[in-house]
């Protein structure tokens, strides 16, 4: 407890506190009324919102030219200026009732939101050790899960008396002042390294690649068809999507400030076991469930078992040289990305088909990662063993 007090008390947490809490705010918000704004107003079928979420990942894929902009501006301001976009295009996202409009407004939000976390995370690992980091990691996300909470109560009591643009406004104006308040802040240089500002790939850096591009394939079909099962086929109303909203990230907000402990103390090859193989059995329980309480209560456990990822995060920094840091987190968003411009939209279309047929490709993508973790151990060994 001594520990995290005193990791918590250096100026960098505070920052990245404040920042990644209210950008959470509003990605997390956007999630929880985002599909039945869509099937409410715009009036939009699967397949649309299918692409949609396709371009939202788009800016995912730019992140890598992160390390382009870093040589003109420094990592913690760019972070700041970027959870301003973010605010923006929510704010601006709820005034639109078209098609178009909606998918312009995505863009600018997902672009501020890219960027900032992938920043957010080459400053957490920048600025603390590998057995910080899980703890710090832990705190934030604790953090964060509990301002989502706070705005997942606020839409729950004004579903039925603010109009959708209203309960946008509210998460964007938030995000956006966060923003202002971080580009006001100094420069805290990292503590134990400079960071290359090129890019990074590397032969030995190959698991965390491809764990990387599995995780945005996956969070995919949770982010898009887990939703879109809820509110089309189940018919979930705005209300009940954010008392589900709500009930994730109470849950999230207990237990993420114990995940930092969980990874030192079992590592991060047991716990992404656990992760895929529960993971693998929730996809199947989708395709096949009729049951509305069970696919439900599958909704919260997948966001639970998301929290999970940072291990990945984790593993990575005990296996880098601490100056690949910053550039192959922006190489590692760009990876997530490949995949998940692509499912959606390839989900999507199956969707029009048979509902059932995005979660058999999740079902492969859990599977895979499952065998891939596998593999941790015997990296790490291979990357922290003495030089001869």
């Amino acid at each position: 407890m001594q520990q995290t007090n005193s990791i918590r008390n250096r100026p960098i947490f505070k920052y990245l506190l404040v920042q990644t809490f209210f950008m959470a705010v509003a990605l997390n918000g956007w999630n929880a009324i985002y599909t039945n704004f869509a099937k409410e107003v715009v009036l939009l079928n699967g397949e649309q919102i299918g692409f949609i979420q396709s371009v939202r990942e788009l800016p995912g894929l730019l992140s890598v030219s992160l390390l382009l902009v870093l040589l003109l501006v420094k990592e913690m301001r760019l972070m700041s200026l970027s959870i301003m976009l973010v605010g923006i295009g929510t704010v601006a996202a709820g005034y639109m009732s078209y098609y178009h409009g909606v998918l312009i407004c995505t863009l600018v939000m997902s672009l501020g939101f890219h960027y900032a976390e992938s920043i957010s995370q080459s400053l957490t690992l920048q600025h603390y050790s590998t057995t910080e980091s899980p703890l710090i990691i832990g705190a934030l996300r604790s953090a964060t899960s509990a301002g989502s909470f706070g705005v997942g109560l606020v839409m729950f009591l004004l579903a039925d008396l603010v109009p959708y643009h209203g309960l946008f406004l509210v998460m964007g104006v938030g995000c956006f002042l966060a923003g202002v308040w971080g580009v006001l802040q100094k420069d805290i240089p990292p503590r134990n390294n400079t960071p290359q500002r090129k890019m990074v790939l590397k032969k030995d850096y190959l698991l965390f690649y491809i764990l990387t591009l599995l995780s945005g394939a996956r969070r995919q079909i949770f982010v898009v068809f887990s939703v879109l099962l809820l509110v089309e086929r189940f018919g979930f109303s705005l209300r009940e999507m954010t008392f589900l909203f709500l009930l994730n990230h109470l849950i999230n907000w207990i237990l993420n400030r114990y995940i930092g402990k969980t990874i030192n103390a079992f590592g991060e090859r047991k716990l992404l076991t656990v992760k895929y193989a529960l993971l693998a059995a929730v996809f199947v329980a989708y395709a096949f469930s009729d049951n509305r309480l069970l696919v439900a209560s599958l909704y919260v456990l997948e966001q639970l078992f998301f929290n999970l990822t940072v291990a990945i995060r984790t593993f990575f920094q005990k296996i880098a040289d601490p100056r690949d840091i910053a550039p192959t987190m922006a190489v590692g968003v760009t990876m997530n990305h490949v995949a998940a411009v692509a499912v959606p939209t390839i989900g999507g279309i199956l969707w029009m088909f048979d509902y059932r047929l995005p979660f058999f490709m999740g079902l492969g993508f859990a599977l895979a990662a499952l065998v891939c973790v596998q593999f941790m151990d015997k990296q790490l060994a291979k990357m922290t063993q003495p030089a001869a």
